[in-house]
């Protein structure tokens, strides 16, 4: 039995896309490009919680062409630094090596990070099942230590600080941050600290779904039946913007009960 302790640096920038494609012009945070991972970091626990290894690898961007000045202010990690450096395909696979075939629990400060490890997995194809499925998410133990809600989820530096943990490495850091949170679950560690297990939601594909146009030649028909005659060029005009107008539903009001 180990843990694995790690975080991620990763960074989106949707105006620099290099896999641009043609039916993807208007992009958001939503859309299928992830925050692509830049830096992986981890910590290496055995079930006595000593540590007994280290993993840290920078990953060559292939989503976006640039860095944000926001990551690269915060993290101090700029492009020319992840020119030399292999791409997330082979660090993937050296990060689940390093993991190796001991049961694992994986242990995160906020969900944020295994979400992402899961979306640039299945983004690169590769085989998420690799991944060990339990994890346990240190955050809220940390909170509720330090006298606060499980739900006011409290920053790693504040916690570490706070803990008497010294921090004299940077934080934003993937491997000082998993040095960090690994020093919180030593003083947080207790028996009664279960890991859950992570299962990715999976979108079905098979499912798409059905754009709808109006028919605007059987509404015209279906009007000069009523009328029992041809609507003029301009009728239709008016026909045409008064379905459209209503379909914004902006001149629905509620209706006032009768006394």
């Amino acid at each position: 039995m180990q843990y694995v302790v790690f975080d991620l640096e990763f960074n989106q920038d949707l105006e620099s896309l290099v896999n641009t494609e043609p039916e993807t012009n208007i992009l958001s945070p939503k859309s299928k490009y992830p925050y692509e991972i830049i830096q992986i970091g981890a910590v290496k626990l055995d079930e006595n919680l000593n540590m007994t290894d280290t993993f840290n690898r920078y990953v060559k961007p292939s989503i976006y062409a640039r860095i944000s000045p926001y990551i690269i202010e915060l993290t101090g990690i700029t492009p020319e630094k992840l020119l030399s450096e292999a791409g997330f395909d082979q660090v993937y696979k050296d990060f689940i090596k390093f993991i190796g075939d001991t049961e694992t629990t994986l242990c995160v400060w906020g969900v944020t990070d295994i979400k992402t490890l899961h979306k640039n997995i299945m983004y690169h194809n590769l085989d998420e099942n690799l991944l060990p499925q339990k994890f346990i998410n240190i955050q809220p133990y940390a909170s509720v230590h330090l006298g606060q809600s499980k739900k006011r989820l409290l920053s790693l530096s504040y916690c570490a600080r706070e803990m008497g943990i010294e921090t004299g490495s940077s934080f934003h850091d993937a491997l000082h941050d998993a040095l960090y949170t690994a020093e919180i679950f030593r003083i947080l560690f207790r028996s009664s600290i279960k890991p859950n297990l992570y299962q990715p939601v999976t979108k079905d594909t098979t499912k798409k779904t059905v754009k709808k146009v109006l028919n605007f030649s059987k509404l015209i028909a279906q009007f000069e039946k009523m009328f029992s005659r041809e609507m003029t060029d301009e009728e239709k005009e008016i026909i045409r913007l008064a379905y459209h107008m209503g379909k914004t539903g902006q001149f629905l009001e509620t209706e006032k009960p009768v006394d």
